[in-house]
């Protein structure tokens, strides 16, 4: 009778800890769409279709780095209760705190550009629409849904798309014969082939995002953690860190699947591709329309719903410098979510060339970028910030190695554009 009895209770538990689970699974979801951009179709595409399976490595490395700092970012939010934005203005002077978060907007809207970008080219494909008309249709369809749809309908929707851009890539896979031991010693065998540092530079510093930082710090309050106790903020932070690790897990695999897809088509049959609409264009012939189509639609559903979290981030920081949470219905709130994304769409409509769009958007994240790191990192070292939850010696160290790394690795990433 007693050991069924402790079977039930141990069944009990397990029931317990699966609700919380599913309870706090979700807003590391929201962040992995900034990890499969449109920004990171292209690098991933042009990495796979030039050097084969050989740069694999990069993508476990930048998302080991990635999920140290996003812990680290959400770790701010739960111990503090405020967001990245919130606590720099509360804990820095203002000619400290608002230029960097003045700077950290327009990387927000760097962001957006580029993925209301991703997206239009996407309905390029699709329906041939001109990019400046898909822009529009983009751009009314991301407000639609961030001032009239609820923050937990929002999180399902991109939840949605994730797993559909996944299902897409797991069916392209499907198609192409794939070489997994050539695949298993890319992911782990670090190799620099000849030409390659360009896109090296391109995943591993740009895989960190400022704007990510400020969104994970504040939709992980979504969750309305308790703060009220040791133990359960110990709880609390053991289920952020398992949704962070799972998340950027996702992240890790579709980010390697378009490697891979790239490397046994492309790379296969000699064919370079270093731009999104080339790559659809290269697919049809070898895989066939619906392999195609496919791709476009994939690359739609990211474009969407990453121009939704660049918008959320852009009104999250905005909220933050007014020491407000985000709030989807607060008027501070609203005005950065559209400043984001209007400013992000008026950026196409001022660009010529796409391609240098993209580029010029990236050379502003990466001048902004480290100045979000090492805010985030001295917030969350600071026991006057933290409390006891500041940064342990050896997690300090770690984080500030990552920084100067994705910091260094920016900085050759603005050299190289601008040569």
């Amino acid at each position: 009778m007693s050991r069924l009895f402790t079977i039930f209770n141990w069944n009990d538990h397990t029931r317990a800890v699966l609700s919380d689970v599913r309870k706090y699974i979700g807003p590391g979801l929201l962040v992995t769409v900034g990890f499969i951009d449109p920004g990171n179709w292209a690098a991933n595409v042009a990495a796979g279709s030039l050097h084969g399976y050989s740069l694999l490595w990069m993508v476990t490395l930048s998302t080991a780095m990635l999920i140290l700092l996003q812990h680290n970012a959400a770790h701010l939010g739960i111990a503090t209760g405020l967001c990245l934005s919130e606590a720099a203005n509360l804990h820095l002077h203002p000619a400290i705190s608002r230029p960097i978060l003045s700077s950290a907007c327009l990387a927000a809207c760097a962001t957006a550009t580029a993925e209301l970008l991703g997206g239009a080219i996407a309905l390029q494909m699709l329906f041939g629409l001109p990019l400046k008309v898909g822009t529009l249709l983009l751009l009314a369809l991301v407000l639609w849904l961030l001032f009239g749809t609820a923050y937990r309908k929002l999180e399902r929707f991109i939840i949605g798309f994730v797993s559909l851009i996944g299902l897409s890539f797991i069916f392209e896979l499907w198609l192409v014969p794939t070489d997994w031991r050539g695949a298993a010693r890319g992911w782990v065998t670090p190799a620099f082939p000849e030409g390659a540092m360009p896109i090296i530079m391109s995943v591993l510093g740009a895989v960190v995002m400022p704007h990510n930082l400020f969104l994970h710090s504040e939709i992980i309050q979504s969750r309305q953690w308790n703060r009220e106790s040791e133990e359960v903020i110990q709880y609390q932070l053991r289920f952020e860190f398992l949704d962070t690790l799972l998340s950027m897990g996702v992240g890790w695999a579709i980010n390697s699947a378009m490697i891979l897809m790239a490397a046994a088509t492309f790379f296969a049959n000699r064919i370079p591709v270093s731009e999104l609409a080339q790559a659809k264009e290269m697919l049809q012939p070898l895989l066939g329309s619906t392999a195609a189509q496919v791709f476009a639609l994939a690359l739609l559903l990211a474009g969407i719903a990453s121009s939704i979290t660049a918008g959320m981030a852009g009104g999250s920081i905005v909220a933050g410098m007014f020491g407000e949470p985000f709030n989807s219905g607060d008027r501070h709130t609203r005005a950065g979510m559209a400043l984001t994304l209007l400013a992000g769409a008026a950026a196409i409509f001022c660009i010529q060339d796409t391609y240098k769009g993209l580029i010029y958007s990236q050379v502003l994240l990466s001048i902004q970028l480290p100045w979000t790191i090492f805010l985030q990192i001295w917030l969350t070292s600071s026991p006057r910030v933290m409390g006891k939850h500041a940064n342990r010696p050896l997690g300090s160290v770690m984080l500030w190695l990552i920084a100067a790394v994705v910091t260094v690795l920016n900085v050759m990433l603005l050299l190289e554009f601008l040569k």
